[in-house]
């Protein structure tokens, strides 16, 4: 889609914004004055959805589709957005899947494919975010609680996510001097399609009961945090993994 004329807003990118966290991360961002880029893997009509939401806040918006895992999609996301906008001041790798699978030979594949999109993906966004932005420049990729539970199923989804919270930590110092913070969001269960996908109405049930403000996070709760790392009250942050779970973990 082609953008609107450019601003002198602040401007993010925000990876796996057509639905759910990502898409209410997106949203909460452009409310807040930046211009933002939807990356998305598939569904270019929810992904339109979201640009058109955020038009309507005020924003100027653009959907750019991409694989997070290939590197030429990740530079040409990048490129894209600051095409538009002519800036790029905050990136938020919030692309993920999640596949239950136990720790065992026959789902190797299931690994594979949840490291190439959970951590490679993150690798690839992260460090190009790297080269991209300047002082002031906020990272923030998305984590989860979940690691601290160790739940059979989510070996993983862990594995790949205990690697996000590794490189946020790495990339923070190899970016000392530069001004630029790293952080990362862990949500505890949040009420999403990737979160009910494959569980049953009594799963559900018990997993909102095992925070002590029992209920599950929304989408907004997350884009809340996220928000607060890009803002200016976040400046002081860096190098750290915010655990936005209601005390799940």
């Amino acid at each position: 889609m082609t953008a609107l004329p450019a601003t002198s807003r602040r401007a993010a990118l925000v990876t796996g914004a057509s639905r759910g966290i990502g898409r209410a991360i997106a949203l909460r961002l452009a409310a807040d004055g930046f211009d933002v880029a939807i990356g998305y893997a598939g569904n270019a009509a929810r992904a339109e959805e979201t640009v058109a939401a955020a038009r309507a806040a005020g924003a100027n918006a653009i959907a750019v589709q991409g694989d997070v895992a290939q590197a030429p999609d990740v530079a040409r996301l990048f490129d894209a957005a600051q095409q538009a906008f002519g800036r790029l001041d905050v990136v938020v790798n919030s692309a993920g899947i999640m596949t239950l699978k136990p720790v065992a030979p026959a789902s190797v594949d299931a690994f594979d494919q949840t490291i190439a999109t959970n951590l490679r993906g993150a690798f690839l966004v992260l460090g190009e975010a790297a080269a991209r932005l300047g002082q002031g420049g906020r990272i923030i990729a998305l984590s989860t609680s979940v690691i601290a539970r160790a739940f059979p199923g989510y070996g993983p989804y862990i594995a790949a996510k205990a690697g996000v919270e590794g490189l946020v930590r790495v990339l923070a110092n190899e970016l000392r001097g530069r001004g630029i913070t790293v952080n990362a969001v862990a949500p505890g269960p949040v009420a999403t399609d990737l979160f009910f996908e494959g569980k049953s109405e009594e799963q559900v049930a018990q997993l909102a009961k095992l925070a002590p403000l029992e209920r599950l996070g929304t989408p907004d709760d997350i884009a809340a945090a996220v928000a607060f790392l890009a803002g200016p009250d976040g400046a002081w942050v860096n190098a750290q993994v915010l655990r936005a779970n209601g005390g799940y973990a």
